[in-house]
């Protein structure tokens, strides 16, 4: 059977690609958050601890300072090298900058002009932080900021020194920031190197995941298209235990029920055309020798009696095959309600008298007389019933005795057919449709049809030997107190 290949989908639109550029877009986003928010933070925290220590320093060398400006008799160079001894013990450019103060009256807030009294380093130009220095004398407070010199950004922390209760010095304390940036540019570089590593392979194992995910669900699909071509398949290897292996188990074990299915469906329709095929050719051949004129009244009759037989043989197993269609589809509507199973069969064995007759043997009745209750659908448990004792008589010798009997237990109703006939066969399953047993004339539809109703009434039937004969037990739900009816379908 040939049929059509789907198309692969256009490049981008594939399981595998899409999968593929999920696993690049999360490791990218992730690399991005990375790089846009831990790279600036950790700036920020080496400049602050940078920012701390000149701090710390400050404080720790404050008291010298003062001394130093209480000295009236120290001179310029004594006080360049009492500056520069201090600068060097702490790794640090200091600048000592003096406040020039105007004449007059001036409001409090007015820092005056700033000037360069030392400097650790035997240099003209200052690192000059202005904002820093006003602040830090209106403060009269320890300030700390950045500045710009030389193309060379700095941490500074000014020190205002009083005298007087007026600040009269600043002490400018200054360390290069180079060091904090080219740690950054470390970590930057590694991190972009990192994370080009990290999206080349997750691209990579993205594409390796995602092909072997796209092959595994191309493989699902190429046999279920197979199977939905009518061709059979082998089991797909289940090679996981995730989702796609379970997958991958529940396909092998639809595609086992649908075979069997299919097995069933060929079977019963073989057996259904032999079964109405028999019939058929038996009413052809009564009507062409009724055709004959030569046949006397006593011919005619029994051929008529023959036909007669075949026509209710062909309507019992139309009605059988239509229940089994219903009962297959779930089509058939029950209505579940308290029934009386020993006033019911009472009802459906006074039905057999004429057929009990015929067969010329007795049915023992052990019905009790309060009744048994059960949860069933009336017309459908009598159906049952009629086809149990239907069995029974047409598979035992004519003058053989059957029972039917009732009663309940912790497991719910039951209702029991036996007979003294010769028994179940051992190598045939009597509850599958179209088997019978013996040389029965029946379609072997009537137990598969009886099993299958007890079972939409939530029950079972079951079948057993006994030494001479067979026993046929009907289990139902038992009635509680205050059901009502419920209708369902089956």
């Amino acid at each position: 059977m040939s049929r059509r290949r789907r198309s692969r989908p256009p490049r981008g639109r594939s399981l595998r690609d899409k999968l593929t550029l999920l696993f690049f877009a999360v490791t990218a986003a992730a690399v991005g958050v990375l790089y846009f928010l831990v790279v600036p933070e950790l700036e920020s925290n080496l400049r602050e601890q940078k920012l701390e220590g000149l701090a710390r320093i400050a404080e720790a060398t404050q008291e010298p300072f003062d001394e130093l400006t209480l000295d009236p008799d120290i001179t310029a160079p004594q006080l360049d090298e009492r500056v520069t001894a201090i600068a060097n013990a702490i790794d640090a450019r200091i600048t000592l900058w003096g406040i020039q103060q105007s004449l007059g009256e001036r409001p409090r807030g007015d820092d005056g002009r700033f000037y360069v009294i030392s400097d650790s380093r035997e240099e003209r130009a200052y690192p000059e932080n202005l904002p820093l220095l006003r602040d830090s004398v209106r403060t009269g407070d320890l300030v700390a900021g950045e500045t710009l010199f030389r193309g060379e950004r700095l941490a500074q922390v000014a020190q205002p020194l009083v005298f007087e209760g007026e600040p009269s010095r600043v002490v400018v304390y200054s360390r290069s920031l180079t060091d904090v940036a080219e740690t950054v540019d470390f970590v930057r570089t590694r991190l972009l190197a990192a994370s080009g590593v990290a999206l080349l392979l997750a691209l990579v194992g993205g594409a390796l995941v995602a092909q072997s995910l796209a092959r595994r669900v191309r493989r699902l699909e190429t046999a279920a298209e197979d199977v939905a071509a009518g061709e059979y398949v082998e089991p797909l290897p289940v090679d996981s235990s995730d989702e796609l292996g379970q997958l991958t188990a529940a396909f092998n074990a639809m595609q086992e029920q649908l075979r069997r299915v299919e097995v069933a469906r060929r079977e019963f329709v073989a057996t259904a055309s032999h079964e109405l095929r028999t019939p058929i050719f038996s009413l052809g051949g009564f009507v062409e020798l009724l055709a004959d004129e030569d046949l006397d009244p006593e011919e005619r009759r029994e051929f008529l009696a023959e036909i007669s037989e075949q026509v209710e043989r062909l309507k019992k197993l139309a009605v059988d095959l239509l229940d089994l269609s219903r009962l297959d589809s779930g089509s058939l509507a029950l209505t579940i309600e308290t029934v009386d199973l020993a006033e019911l069969a009472r009802t459906v064995a006074g039905e057999f008298g004429p057929a009990l007759a015929e067969h010329g043997g007795g049915l023992l009745t052990r019905l009790p007389e309060d009744g048994v209750l059960a949860r069933c659908d009336r017309e459908r448990t009598a159906q049952i019933v009629r086809i149990l004792l239907d069995n029974a008589i047409r598979h035992t010798p004519p003058g053989t005795t059957l029972s039917i009997s009732a009663g309940a237990d912790s497991a719910g109703a039951a209702l029991t057919v036996a007979d003294e006939g010769p028994g179940l066969p051992a190598d045939r399953p009597v509850f599958d449709p179209f088997i019978t047993g013996g040389a029965s004339k029946g379609a072997g539809l009537g137990l598969a049809i009886a099993r299958e109703l007890a079972g939409r009434m939530d029950g079972s039937l079951r079948a057993r030997d006994q030494v001479a004969g067979a026993v046929l037990t009907l289990q139902l739900p038992a009635a509680g107190a205050g059901g009502g009816n419920s209708a369902v379908s089956g």
